[in-house]
């Protein structure tokens, strides 16, 4: 089959499309034709091996794990011996949590495994990002910070795969919602929800008299410091990102102040954990109240396009791989 390889820690340059070997399910596994797989911020940080400590996981001098991509959308082709809840010609999504990489033509998943039953009425490619940002922005919103109705939640980076997704998901559990984006996509981050909008280009919204219960620093380019002052008191602070100084924040606001500096590894989490929020997820799509952007779509052969463009930081929602 083919399969986009990392060579190297590195450019996008590094991933290069290559034969090998088609994967065989275990006797709890399924094989998965793939569809449509997603390439993430998360993505690229991880072929380019940073943060530094992340290489813990994947791999110290290069990826333990050579295909790329998590995300992904496909069709059963195959089921293992002891698979009892899935059936050949099953449509589903989900992650390949620190495994078997997903912009490849096929994929074994363990039939637990972060796994869904696609929505008949959504497409492979709007499905298959949703193991980035709704499943983290999900867990930061309903699980850490644990929004409630009258709530006021600003989400910075509000066009991005997390803040198009939070958008919605704070809105869904009752919260008055700002977005902060630029000013070409105010409208569209809007029309998800958003009660107010901020063009970051033109205000900082850290200097705002508004005082708010969350701020979800969807892309992590602003900090605790600064988002303090508009947080309420016992208000949170929560960023995907993690840098030393949220560390330092992390651990000083754990002992002392009412305001907190909160991060979270959401794909680090227990499967289990991550499969019963898919689940809530999955709901939230078939019932409409959780839509999904897709931004651009390349092909196969054109993954180190689409990492070129998730690194210029401006992608509207989420970019997704068509395999043919």
């Amino acid at each position: 089959m083919k399969a986009i390889i990392i060579t190297k820690y590195g450019p996008p340059d590094v991933l290069k499309l290559r034969e090998v070997e088609k994967p065989t399910p275990k006797n709890n596994e399924v094989l998965i034709k793939i569809k449509s797989a997603s390439v993430t911020a998360a993505d690229s940080m991880m072929r380019k091996g940073k943060p530094f400590y992340g290489r813990l996981f994947i791999g110290l001098r290069k990826p333990k794990y050579p295909v790329s991509g998590t995300g992904f959308s496909g069709v059963i082709e195959k089921t293992g011996n002891d698979v009892i809840t899935l059936k050949i010609g099953d449509k589903v999504y989900g992650e390949s949590v620190l495994g078997a990489g997903t912009n490849a033509e096929y994929l074994c998943m363990p039939e637990d495994g972060v796994l869904a039953l696609k929505p008949e009425h959504l497409t492979h490619e709007e499905v298959a990002s949703v193991c980035d940002g709704p499943l983290t922005s999900w867990n930061f919103l309903k699980e850490m910070a644990k929004v409630e109705h009258g709530q006021k939640v600003l989400v910075n980076g509000a066009s991005g795969s997390l803040g198009t997704a939070a958008v919605q998901l704070a809105n869904y559990l009752g919260a008055e919602v700002t977005g902060v984006c630029s000013t070409s996509n105010l409208e569209m981050v809007q029309s998800l929800g958003a009660t107010y909008v901020v063009d970051y280009t033109r205000t900082d919204f850290t200097k705002s008299d508004k005082k708010y219960d969350v701020v979800f620093d969807s892309v992590g380019k602003s900090s605790f410091s600064k988002c303090k002052k508009i947080l309420v008191e016992k208000g949170s602070y929560l960023s995907p990102v993690l840098s030393l100084p949220l560390l330092f924040q992390m651990l000083r606001t754990s002992v002392f102040g009412s305001k907190k500096a909160l991060f979270s590894a959401t794909g680090l989490k227990p499967v289990k954990e991550l499969r019963k929020l898919l689940n809530e997820l999955n709901e939230l799509l078939e019932s409409g109240h959780l839509k999904m952007i897709v931004d651009k779509r390349f092909s196969l052969e054109q993954v180190p396009d689409a990492h070129r463009y998730v690194d210029t930081g401006h992608k509207k929602g989420n970019v997704v791989i068509q395999i043919r």
